[in-house]
């Protein structure tokens, strides 16, 4: 999830609101797939389909925009996005698949949200912002919805699924590292070539780590409807999306398109509901509520700059 900062937008689309509505949508929507491909496939085996395919389409990207002449990048900014790669992308998409895989769609949309939070402390820890009593206060109040929202997996002693959900949040902080990191990043090399080198240097290692336990799935107990959607997760929801994403925060700014993402763990909720007849009591629907006010408190508060 982008934090918000002071990207000046240009000249708002007419369609850029019903483009970022679709897009979230569309996220929400794929919590349930995704929980299903990954039953079907094992983490593993879709994280090795996932960075196999990949290179193929930001290669197309990149011969696209730059024909053969792909821009060359100095030796600091080749580690730096090796970094960026290696923790930002590759630890976060498998982290998020092990969690989203161990828990239920409802809750990984939900945790994965808080995402703003650790965003901040990132920031603080760098000394670019001071947190503020606002900020400070939303932060607390996400942890205690947080608390709340897995209280049930806890007291029942559901080590796997609260181990899930444990994993997810750790997930949502490498994607925050991979926010605040890439920044300095995206304004000397722009977003494409940052978002295309850094998923070029995750995938050998993760290809190296997923591999053999890959090997070992029964793809062709893969149905033909869970290769279609795979195809959707992987082209549509993790390129095309966040491609879209981009352009949207570049129309409406990120301030005014931040507050879209907190539609998704309602989508997300409904679609669990309607495809796999998840369960939501009322302690987890207000510790949902608190979790994501708590967050929208912490991400649109007023920002101490230092």
């Amino acid at each position: 999830m982008p934090s918000a900062n002071n990207v000046k937008p240009s000249p708002s689309s007419p369609h850029s609101l019903a483009v970022g509505l679709a897009i979230v949508i569309a996220w929400g929507l794929n919590f349930p797939l995704q929980k299903a491909l990954l039953t079907a496939m094992q983490p593993e085996g879709f994280l090795f389909l996932r960075f196999a395919l990949m290179p193929l389409l930001v290669t197309g990207l990149l011969l696209q925009r730059y024909g053969l002449h792909w821009p060359r990048v100095s030796r600091r900014d080749a580690w730096a996005l090796a970094r960026l790669g290696l923790l930002g992308q590759g630890l976060h998409l498998a982290l998020s698949s092990y969690g989203i895989h161990f828990s239920t769609p409802f809750s990984s949309s939900v945790l994965l949200a808080c995402g703003p939070v650790f965003t901040l402390l990132i920031l603080r820890a760098y000394g670019v912002e001071r947190l503020q009593r606002a900020q400070l206060l939303g932060i607390a109040v996400a942890a205690a919805g947080a608390l709340l929202f897995m209280s049930d997996k806890l007291l029942a002693a559901d080590w796997r699924a609260s181990g899930g959900d444990a994993v997810l949040l750790l997930a949502a902080a490498m994607f925050s590292y991979y926010t605040v990191a890439a920044k300095p990043l995206i304004e000397r090399l722009g977003a494409v070539l940052v978002m295309c080198y850094a998923s070029l240097a995750a995938t050998l290692p993760v290809l190296i780590y997923a591999g053999p336990k890959a090997a070992r799935v029964n793809w062709a107990a893969v149905s033909p409807l869970l290769w279609l959607g795979a195809a959707w997760a992987i082209v549509c929801i993790g390129f095309i999306t966040w491609l879209a994403w981009g352009w949207v925060n570049a129309q409406r700014g990120v301030a005014r398109t931040a507050p879209l993402i907190y539609l998704m763990p309602p989508i997300a909720g409904l679609a669990a509901w309607a495809s796999t007849g998840e369960q939501f009591g009322a302690i987890k629907l207000l510790g949902a509520a608190i979790t994501l006010s708590g967050v929208a408190l912490a991400q649109f508060a007023p920002q101490g700059k230092r």
